[in-house]
This record gives C-alpha cells, sequence and structure tokens, in this order.
C-alpha cells in the first residue's frame, strides 16, 4: 500500500467509473482495497456468545439466530486522538455540573479493543481522523509517533482529518503511508494533477455480508486552518460524488451495508443524512466536533454518531445481518476507563519507546494553576481566557483573539489546591507555536467580523459551520442572540468599558495564520499596519505562566447569548442530544 497513496490516477469525474492506479488493474485495486475476496470469517450468531466487561451490551439475539441465517458484525469507531496517547482527566457534565474523571491511555485502550474482538472476531476497527496533532509528542515528531502506537492498535481503515493537514501535504502522505491500516478518503485531490490523494473507497467481506465505506473530510478545512496547510490540496463537498459512490459500492460492488465515514463535525454530518443523495447510507460515522453520542441520531436517510475524543471513549455498533438487511442494531458509546482496562504491556513500552527522547522536555513544568483548565464550552472556557490574558499582558492591545480550539483535555485541579501545568500540556493547548500579529481594524471592521464568527458558528445553513466553538478573545465582551439571522445576532460589544465606536480604530493581537493575505488577520478582512511583533506564542505563555502562577482564569461573561447560557456544550439543537 506504500505507494498507493501517490501514485493514484484516478481524477475527481473519472474515480466515479472504475478506479484505476497507475500501472494497477482494477483487480489488483480491489485487492489493495478489500473489494476481492477479504473473508473474516464470520460466524453465525448461533454460535456467538458476548462477554459482558464493560461493553455495554449483555446480549444481540435474532429470530434468525437459531436457523443460521443471521449473522452479527461489529465496527468500533474511535476519532480525534490528538496525539493523546496517556491517561488524562476528562470532563463529563452530571445533573448540571462538571465532574472530572480518569479516561483513556492507548494502553488501556489496547487491553479494551482487544477485548471486545475477543468477543466478536468479526470486528472492524475505524478512525475518523485528527490523530496526529494536539500534543507535545505529536508536535515534536510532526505525528510520526502515533504511527507505531496505531499499527500496534491493528486499525482496519483510517480517514484523514482536518488538523491532518498541519505539517503540510507532503507529511500527511507520509504519515499515512506508514499506517498498515487501508487509507479512506473520497474527497481530497491533489491540486495541481486533480487526482485523488487517497482510495476513494474500501469494501470489507465478512462472511456473507459485503460492506462500503466512502469518506469525507471537512470541505472547509483551508478556511477553518492556515491555509498554507492545505496548499496543494483540493478539497470538495460531498453532493459532488457521493450518489455515484453510494450507486457503485451497491450495483457494482454489490454491498449489502454502506457506510460514510466523516470528519465535518455533527451540524454538517446530521445535515448529510437528511440529503437526498445519501439515500442508500446506512450509517455516518462522524468526527471532528468531539460529540459523544449515546444514541444514534435518525435523520431522514441515515444515522448519525460520533464517538468523543482523546481515546476516551469507543463507539461499537453491534448489527444483526438477514437476507442482506440490518435486522437488529445497537449502539453503545464505551468509555475507556483505566479502572477497568489494565494497561497492555506491549502498548506500555511503545509509548515509553516514542516519548524517551522527548521526556525530559516535556515533562518540565512552566508553570502553576489554580483553577481547572477546560475548553468545552461552546461561547467561553477558563484555558482560552488563560491564553488571551496571556497576550493582553505581554502586547497590551485592545484586544486579543484566540482561535476556538476544540483539542485539548482538561486538567483538574481539586478544591483547593494547585496542579503544574508542563510544556507537553502547552503543546496541547496550543496546536502549532505560531507568530504573532498585530494590526488595527476600525469598530465597524471588527463587529462585522464577530457577525461573521457567529454565523460560523451557529449558521442555520449546517454546510456553513466551521467547527463548532467561537472565536475567543479578550479585551472586549459581547452580547448576541444565537437565534437570529446572519448578520443581525450582535447586539452589544464593549471595549475596556467603553461601547464600541465604529469609527474609532482598534489595536489587535493574534496568532499568524500561515498564507493569509495583509489585509486579513484572523479572518478580519481590511486590517492596516498588520505586522510580526517577533514573539512566538509558546514564549508569551511560558513568560506569562512563570510570572502570575498559580493562574487562576474564571468564565467572566466575554461572551453572552441572550438565549443560552455559559455552559452550551453543544452548537447543535432541534435534536434529541445533549453533551453529556
Amino acid at each position: 500500500m506504500t505507494k498507493i497513496l501517490d501514485n493514484y490516477q484516478g481524477t475527481q469525474d473519472d474515480a466515479l467509473k472504475i478506479p484505476i492506479f497507475a500501472g494497477i488493474s482494477r483487480r489488483m485495486f480491489l485487492k489493495m482495497t478489500g473489494a476481492a475476496t477479504l473473508g473474516i470469517g464470520l460466524a453465525p450468531l448461533s454460535a456467538f456468545a458476548l462477554q459482558n466487561r464493560g461493553s455495554g451490551l449483555s446480549s444481540i439475539k435474532s429470530s434468525a439466530s437459531g436457523h443460521g441465517k443471521a449473522e452479527r458484525i461489529t465496527l468500533l469507531h474511535t476519532s480525534d486522538f490528538h496525539g493523546q496517547i496517556n491517561v488524562h482527566d476528562e470532563f463529563f457534565w452530571e445533573n448540571g455540573s462538571a465532574v472530572f474523571k480518569k479516561r483513556g491511555g492507548f494502553a488501556h485502550l489496547k487491553t479494551m479493543i482487544s477485548e471486545l474482538r475477543k468477543q466478536n472476531p468479526n470486528t472492524l476497527l475505524l478512525d475518523g481522523g485528527d490523530c496526529f496533532q494536539g500534543s507535545g509528542i505529536t508536535a515534536l515528531t510532526k505525528g510520526r509517533a502515533m504511527i507505531p502506537l496505531m499499527n500496534d492498535l491493528n486499525y482496519d481503515l483510517v480517514l484523514p482529518g482536518n488538523w491532518e493537514v498541519v505539517y503540510g501535504k507532503k507529511r500527511l502522505i507520509k504519515d499515512f503511508e506508514g499506517y498498515t491500516a487501508r487509507k479512506l478518503c473520497t474527497n481530497m485531490f491533489h491540486s495541481e494533477s486533480g487526482r485523488l490523494i487517497f482510495p476513494p473507497y474500501s469494501t470489507f467481506q465478512l462472511g456473507s455480508v459485503k460492506i462500503g465505506f466512502i469518506g469525507y473530510n471537512d470541505p472547509l478545512t483551508p478556511i477553518r486552518q492556515s491555509p498554507d496547510y492545505s496548499k496543494g490540496i483540493k478539497f470538495t463537498e460531498p453532493e459532488e460524488n457521493i450518489a455515484s459512490y453510494i450507486k457503485l459500492l451497491r450495483e457494482q460492488e454489490h454491498c449489502q451495508l454502506v457506510f460514510v465515514m466523516s470528519h465535518m463535525g455533527l451540524a454538517q454530518q446530521l445535515n448529510l443524512a437528511s440529503q437526498p443523495y445519501t439515500a442508500g447510507v446506512d450509517y455516518i460515522l462522524g468526527g471532528d466536533t468531539h460529540e459523544r453520542i449515546r444514541e444514534p441520531l435518525q435523520g431522514q436517510y441515515s444515522k448519525v454518531t460520533e464517538p468523543g475524543a482523546f481515546a476516551s471513549f469507543v463507539g461499537k455498533l453491534d448489527l444483526v445481518i438477514e437476507a442482506g438487511k440490518i435486522k437488529e442494531e445497537v449502539y453503545t458509546l464505551l468509555e475507556v476507563d483505566p479502572e477497568k482496562y489494565p494497561e497492555d504491556e506491549k502498548m506500555k513500552q511503545l509509548i515509553a519507546q516514542v516519548r524517551k527522547p522527548y521526556e525530559k522536555k516535556l515533562n518540565r513544568v512552566i508553570g502553576q494553576t489554580s483553577v481547572t483548565l477546560m475548553r468545552y464550552f461552546v461561547l467561553e472556557t477558563p484555558m482560552d481566557n488563560l491564553i488571551t490574558d496571556g497576550l493582553i499582558w505581554k502586547l497590551n492591545p485592545d484586544i486579543a483573539v484566540s482561535n476556538g480550539f476544540r483539542f485539548c483535555p482538561p486538567l483538574y485541579v481539586p478544591p483547593g489546591g494547585r496542579t503544574d501545568i508542563t510544556l507537553d500540556y502547552l503543546y496541547s493547548m496550543i496546536p502549532v507555536d505560531s507568530q504573532i500579529l498585530m494590526a488595527e481594524a476600525t469598530g465597524k471592521q471588527i463587529w462585522n467580523w464577530l457577525e461573521g464568527e457567529l454565523e460560523h458558528v451557529f449558521a442555520k445553513d449546517p454546510t456553513q459551520r466551521l467547527g463548532g466553538w467561537l472565536m475567543r478573545f479578550q479585551g472586549m465582551r459581547i452580547r448576541f442572540t444565537i437565534g437570529e439571522e446572519s448578520g443581525k445576532r450582535l447586539q452589544e460589544v464593549i471595549v475596556k468599558g467603553e461601547k464600541m465606536d465604529f469609527a474609532k480604530v482598534y489595536t489587535i493581537a493574534s496568532c499568524e495564520r500561515e498564507g493569509d493575505p495583509d489585509g486579513l488577520l484572523c479572518r478580519i478582512a481590511g486590517v492596516k499596519n498588520r505586522h510580526r511583533v517577533g514573539l512566538h506564542m509558546y514564549a508569551i505563555m511560558e513568560e506569562y505562566l512563570h510570572t502570575h502562577s498559580p493562574v487562576y482564569p474564571k468564565l467572566e461573561g466575554r461572551a453572552v447569548a441572550t438565549d443560552a447560557s455559559a455552559s452550551l456544550l453543544t452548537q447543535v439543537s432541534g435534536v434529541n442530544y445533549q453533551f453529556r
């Protein structure tokens, strides 16, 4: 599979016909992607006895099982690891309050997955992307540290996420070449040639059941992140080819079940599940927004799941198939609880090996916090208040802005205590050590920018939503109404205690987005005097923490919605779902 990523010759148009690799026949392609004679030896349901150790499921039965007509398959789905390979604090919302528990850790995850595979040998393990970015070890190795760990978990199929492009196209391809799992993405193309970067679909033959997968990365990736990250990559919307691939899988490949692996966020995935061109998809296995779906959400044409983040959870889908149809289905969101699943020794050693060259650097304590740092609320978080406080302190602009980053597990502080902040945790809080820019913008420009950012988060058209969380800032306070129309949400902006003056010029500090034109700062258009200040984000935060520890950032009402609480945990509304 090593050269498939570089040599795939299908264009956006001809990939919908008979996919052909350079110098590789269709028969060989089918063999490589699993469409030809891949048997995992699915046993009849009557031969299956499910163990019950944290599986959330004691049994799944079918009226056909006694006659040997029904078969059972299991899909295990993870997403958004963001390089978090050790046990960490995890946030839960219980009875209206935040609760923190130890979860995750790849050594514990390995034990859990091994046990689940033993329960049903006819199991596929899938990952939905954003794997090799978001922690110290991944930043220092440009994702390479994750490769042996993912291979030891023995994934069957992997999809790139929006943050997989952070190190550039060449590194994206090289890192994915290292995976032993099959690779999949139906909407990422080489800009210069129009060729697909990854195989556009994959099929698995499980006993008498043939299933097919197509996969979509977020087409808004070049807008969400620094444009240079995606240089050389063209993203297309699912509507451009999804119907053709569903037809290909159903009619040419004769798949009884079709799944979409998606890294587009829950809002976009729910929208996709209700579009006519998605008819024929059984499930959309989603990612990106780190939502924790505990019961599949039903769209008009398919169901949607999403399995949380940071190796804290695994989505487990059990399907009973009879005569090519789903007769019974049970979905469970399983928690990777270190107390339930002991460490796998091989994985433990692999983690130690990849961390050893960087251990001393990553474990260096750079400060302390007396407040739990977390990043799950949509509107404002203590973690991002800390970052923007640091920018204000060092540079003294009128306004400091930080992206609404989604990754980074919490850092829990017990009541009355303090917790060390390591350099490793700083890497988790801030994705890249960007240079800091300052620029000038009028109050009117900032107002228009804020309306645009609110639209990115709360757009009534889900395809226009970027990720899910609001931009973070210090130096101003805003009040708005989520339910209003685009461009009419803002009600008030206060800067340094005074209402924003549309004609006044304000100074703004923000991280550089590589590839943005000179007149753009953090998506604020038409700024003046845009310049680098000669400092990087990590140095500023280290200095701030050294000077101010223990820090105690709290929620201050910097962003207030008139129709939502400060503890808003998801941008998705109108469905039977709560983040918890």
